[in-house]
């Protein structure tokens, strides 16, 4: 089924995309998104498929509990905030706190993301919510983690780009994140931990690395040929001596 979001308000258009679902459309593709919000926020149907053309605007999926969402385009802020189940595939670049509080499932970036991706994530019911990122990521990446798996692959960045900015898993607490090549020690929070992936970390990495080249294109051996980097965290309470109690 198309729906074509051209000129549509945002709650018209949410809520044509909910009565195809209520009415048994298995797969919806929106045409013509422009910065319309809050596109698949809270549907559990988890047998359908969302294609969105153009670029949808802030929460994206926020809740989501169960559909494959697909952007062909970039996407703006708080992507899959709160999402508890379901996969969303992004062809291209992606906002700030992208997986904000994120409790299940998985997101896939094929280019850049914002500030503050991935805060706050933890694993819920235990479920284990992971995000692949392509390219690069701003600030505060991993940002209070508290369960979950954060990969940067740090792809055609240009010379001299960083490939995390400053902050990257200030307060961590819980999950882990995989960077791509070597972080500045000054660009990471007082209270991570770095190690070598160990032989699960490693086939982790490959399925993540895997589902990443599926959809995306690249070759998974010459991505996984250079070594990654694990941050963890060092404690479950890291500022735990800064309570009054």
């Amino acid at each position: 089924m198309r729906i074509d979001a051209k000129d549509v308000y945002y709650r018209d258009l949410n809520e044509q995309v909910r009565n195809a679902i209520a009415g048994g459309e298995k797969d919806i593709e929106i045409l013509n998104v422009n910065g319309q919000r809050y596109i698949g926020d809270g549907i559990s149907a988890k047998d359908v498929t969302i294609t969105i053309d153009g670029v949808p605007g802030n929460d994206l999926a926020a809740f989501l509990s169960g559909p494959a969402i697909v952007v062909n385009g970039n996407a703006q802020d708080g992507v899959a905030n709160t999402m508890n189940a379901g996969t969303i595939y992004i062809h291209g670049h992606a906002g700030d706190i992208l997986g904000y509080g994120m409790r299940g499932g998985s997101v896939f970036v094929r280019d850049d993301v914002g500030y503050r991706v991935g805060i706050h994530m933890k694993g819920y019911e235990g479920k284990v919510p992971r995000v692949v990122v392509g390219g690069c990521a701003g600030d505060f990446f991993g940002e209070y983690m508290a369960g979950g798996v954060l990969v940067l692959l740090g792809l055609n960045r240009p010379d001299g780009k960083s490939i995390v900015g400053d902050f990257c898993a200030t307060g961590i607490h819980g999950g882990l994140v995989f960077i791509r090549g070597e972080v500045e020690s000054h660009k990471l929070g007082a209270e991570v931990g770095l190690a070598e992936p160990d032989e699960n970390d490693r086939a982790l990495l490959e399925e993540l690395v895997g589902e990443y080249c599926r959809v995306f294109g690249p070759e998974p051996a010459k991505i996984l040929e250079k070594p990654f980097l694990k941050l963890y965290p060092y404690s479950s309470r890291p500022y735990g001596r800064l309570y009054a109690y």
